[in-house]
């Protein structure tokens, strides 16, 4: 369908779209402080790029509420970018080095190991 409208092929392996995203989830796990800190900052820059888009005050008051929780949503889904690039050269160092099953198997071990690391320390902030 999409070959219709495209006058090239987009070739899309779904092994090594598995792998990146094995490794970006294995990242934002194992470093979510950073992940938090980047979709912080997110928010804090739509936040503030939203307010030249208003010529009213009363309409920015106004709608401020959605506008935010709109931009916490946009916000969290565009911190996963720079995981998705660090996990695609984390594959690819892999794939080049040991070859394509251990870069797969390699990030299936991860994602478990920050997944269990991601768990112990909220109990750990949770105890505290």
């Amino acid at each position: 369908m999409f070959s219709d409208f495209l006058t090239f092929v987009i070739h899309v392996d779904a092994t090594t779209l598995a792998g990146i995203a094995l490794w970006s989830l294995a990242l934002y796990l194992g470093f979510f402080p950073v992940s938090e800190w980047v979709m912080e900052q997110l928010n804090r820059w739509f936040n503030f790029a939203e307010r030249f888009l208003y010529t009213s005050s009363e309409e920015f008051e106004r709608t401020r509420k959605a506008r935010e929780s709109l931009n916490a949503f946009y916000a969290s889904l565009l911190s996963i970018v720079p995981f998705l690039f660090v996990g695609w050269l984390f594959y690819y160092g892999i794939e080049v080095s040991l070859g394509r099953s251990w870069s797969i198997s390699l990030g299936i071990v991860m994602s478990i190991g920050a997944g269990v690391y991601e768990l112990g320390r909220r109990d750990g902030q949770a105890s505290e």
